[in-house]
């Protein structure tokens, strides 16, 4: 007979137990709190080599938006990124600084929004070139590094979601041009990261 009782006993209690516990996760914890004007992001940037044919740069970008309406949007965005390949003759570092000026239209869905952006600026190339040993080949190579600047356009898919209050995580991808030696060079970009919107 005690085995029922307290059965019962725990039925009864149990809600009242689960209504005093302090839930750390409650209604309001993912409620969107802001979608102003002015977003802040920064994140893992991945882009092809401005002046090298192969390869994969990584780095950091950040950028400013400034909407101005329900569908437009302009700002500026700033990266930098790097990559290192080797030869037989040459080491060779690379690291390219890109700053765009950008304008955006936006379709908001839900929490989320998605943006077909168009940038454009120059992308500054600093390179290091090492020469490897050479002493069998029979060829003198000189070490060597410079600074080039190249204008450059990016088209860039955008998928924003609001996560939490200010937060917006942010995914984009798209393809890039610049002119390097005379000629186009076409190439892509992607950055993962968040945004702060308050």
């Amino acid at each position: 007979m005690l085995c029922p009782r307290l059965l019962a006993l725990g039925l009864v209690m149990a809600p009242a137990l689960a209504s005093a516990d302090d839930r750390m996760i409650d209604d309001d914890t993912f409620n969107v709190s802001s979608r102003g004007g002015l977003a802040v992001d920064a994140g893992l940037f991945l882009a092809t080599p401005s002046a090298l044919p192969s390869g994969i740069m990584t780095g950091i970008g950040v950028g400013v938006t400034r909407s101005c309406g329900c569908t437009f949007s302009y700002g500026v965005r700033a990266s930098w990124s790097s990559i290192t390949e080797g030869s037989m003759t040459y080491t060779v570092t690379q690291d390219d600084y890109r700053l765009r000026l950008h304008g955006a239209v936006r379709h908001d869905v839900g929490r989320g929004s998605l943006v077909l952006r168009l940038g454009v600026g120059p992308t500054f190339v600093h390179e290091v070139r090492i020469a490897n040993n050479t002493m069998g080949s029979g060829l003198t190579l000189h070490d060597g590094r410079g600074w080039g600047t190249v204008p450059a356009a990016d088209l860039d898919g955008l998928i924003a979601l609001h996560i939490s209050g200010a937060w917006v995580g942010i995914a984009s991808a798209g393809p890039s041009v610049d002119r390097f030696g005379g000629s186009l060079a076409w190439g892509w970009t992607a950055m993962l990261g968040v945004a702060w919107q308050p």
